[in-house]
């Protein structure tokens, strides 16, 4: 296929929200990363439901089983503008179960903020999924004009504060026992680019950058 001029015609980059991400785990277990969309909301619920009790409780703040239907609903209204989110497969397990989902939520329809959350399955976690998924948001939210996220754990959440800080998130202060960070995308995402250790982060970008 040519140009009318005569050249050939550029290659057409796919959107991201078209775009899967085969990589794999520190441990080598592969996985895919793609994007969220409402009818997913059947895996969201599975997913958390595969949580421990500790897992849950730390990212909703609630240790029960089977959480109301309309925060799965919540979960599952992506549009990929206002609500970006990424979701991870094990792609070598028994049925491809989700193992990890990451959010971003904007605070008001087309502002540059929101919240970010994530979460990973007891068993996956440890092994660099969290940065891989983080790395995938990140690009996105910066494609789409999302600049600053907001970040609200309980503080007891010491693997969740690790990753945002190595993000180089900033400390906003703490109440009733949730500690609040901000997070600059752009600046995460050259922190991330710039850590030649992580393979799996590397391959994200790749795949998103390409």
């Amino acid at each position: 296929m040519t140009c009318r001029d005569g050249q050939p015609a550029a290659k057409k980059r796919p959107r991201i929200e078209d775009v899967a991400v085969h990589s794999a785990l520190n441990d080598g277990t592969a996985v895919c990363l793609r994007t969220i969309t409402p009818d997913d909301a059947p895996l969201i619920r599975d997913g958390i439901a595969k949580l421990s009790a500790e897992s849950r409780y730390l990212r909703f703040f609630s240790p029960a089983p089977v959480l109301p239907d309309a925060v799965v609903r919540k979960l599952a209204d992506v549009d990929g503008h206002d609500h970006i989110a990424w979701g991870a497969i094990c792609s070598e397990c028994p049925g491809r179960p989700p193992i990890g989902a990451v959010h971003a939520v904007r605070h008001r329809a087309g502002g540059p903020v929101g919240e970010f959350s994530i979460a990973v399955l007891d068993e996956f976690q440890g092994q660099g999924l969290a940065r891989m998924m983080a790395a995938a948001l990140l690009f996105h939210c910066r494609a789409e004009g999302l600049g600053m996220l907001e970040v609200h754990m309980l503080s007891e959440n010491a693997p969740a504060r690790r990753l945002v800080k190595s993000l180089g998130a900033a400390w906003a202060g703490e109440t009733a026992g949730v500690a609040h960070y901000k997070l600059d995308v752009a600046a995460a995402i050259n922190s991330l680019r710039a850590d030649a250790g992580a393979p799996g982060v590397q391959a994200v970008l790749r795949a998103l950058e390409s």
